[in-house]
């Protein structure tokens, strides 16, 4: 009899990614300028072949695990699967000391990995800012935790646990900030440097992975963070979410997450050809000439005008559409206006035809 349909969901969202994972280890060359040339292939079901000087060298992917039943399902999927192709599996979980006896929980975590059988496991302890919001601020301080424990152990890629039901969260909350195409793409399947972070459960509904849980028997920690209406995500959770779905019916999640897929396809191509088109609009001192861009669809101008606020040092966290519309009048309604303020102490102004955005 095989696994329950749940976790037989979830390794093969799993496999799928790590199949990915070897794909591309096997096209990176070794200091000798040769590649590894091995494929998922080259290991059978339940029986890795190599030496264990092969197995210790072989990729290392951690799981990011906050012990809720999406990252300790991903986890227990990853400590089935990487050994059968041949991968070391590992775990990290983020303690971010905001709620009483954190470090417990944290330590309580490790254990549950190790007793998976991921090896190396850690917990790292990190301080949250307030830059953003309490939110944000976590997000950061946890992703920069994630970044340097992957550095520090060498790890091909980490895994995060979230869901379809995360990324229609997603979605929702770009789309109150107004910010364009680029929020409505939601959570990418593959993200950060060199493809380090992986989503295996994006297509999967948080229920599948809550059952797998409890197929397996495994302990679950649910963030009371996770009901605190104090916290915007946790408010479209438990009340936008379910208010949309009884006006406009069932297949709301599954409608957002789809929303998402093409949004970023869509966004993709734009931010190819305003890379492309950007090359055109300066000038030989590299300034953005005001006439070139003009002349640039809007989509493909504001883009343009987006990466050059960054550039500049504008955060892209804090650059909404209304700072790059007020950019864009510079170029579509010059009346003789001063300059622009954006966030990050970033001024653009209008100068001799030409755009000038730095700071200070």
């Amino acid at each position: 009899m095989g696994p329950h349909p749940a976790v037989a969901a979830i390794r093969l969202a799993v496999r799928r990614v790590l199949h990915d994972i070897l794909d591309e280890h096997s096209r990176i060359p070794d200091e000798a300028g040769r590649t590894p040339g091995r494929s998922p292939h080259d290991f059978p079901h339940g029986s890795p072949h190599g030496s264990p000087h092969d197995r210790e060298s072989s990729p290392l992917v951690l799981v990011a695990c906050s012990g809720g039943a999406d990252s300790m399902a991903l986890a227990s999927a990853l400590a089935f699967e990487a050994p059968r192709l041949g991968l070391r599996a590992g775990g990290v979980t983020v303690d971010h000391g905001l709620q009483a006896d954190s470090d417990l929980r944290a330590a309580e975590v490790v254990l549950r990995l190790r007793e998976l059988g991921l090896t190396p496991v850690e917990s790292v302890a990190v301080s949250v800012g307030r830059e953003g919001g309490p939110e944000a601020a976590a997000r950061d301080a946890r992703y920069a935790a994630l970044d340097a424990a992957a550095e520090r152990h060498g790890a091909a890629a980490v895994l995060l646990g979230h869901t379809r039901d995360d990324q229609a969260e997603t979605v929702l909350l770009g789309l109150a900030r107004g910010s364009g195409i680029r929020s409505l793409s939601g959570m990418a399947a593959v993200s950060g440097a060199a493809g380090r972070y992986r989503r295996p459960f994006l297509r999967l509904d948080r229920q599948t992975a809550r059952t797998a849980c409890l197929a397996q028997s495994l302990p679950v920690w649910d963030d009371p963070h996770n009901t605190d209406p104090t916290y915007t995500r946790s408010r479209l959770r438990h009340e936008g979410l379910p208010a949309l779905e009884k006006a406009l019916g069932k297949g709301v999640v599954e409608a957002l997450a789809r929303t998402a897929q093409l949004s970023r396809d869509d966004a993709d191509a734009l931010d190819a050809w305003a890379g492309r088109a950007e090359v055109g609009v300066r000038d030989a001192d590299g300034r953005l000439e005001c006439a070139g861009l003009h002349a640039l669809p809007p989509a493909v101008r504001r883009r343009v005008l987006r990466r050059a606020a960054i550039d500049a040092g504008a955060p892209a966290g804090s650059l909404f559409a209304r700072h790059i519309e007020e950019v864009d009048r510079l170029i579509t309604g010059w009346r003789g206006q001063g300059a622009i303020n954006l966030p990050g102490r970033v001024v653009a102004r209008r100068q001799g035809g030409r755009l000038v955005i730095r700071q200070g």
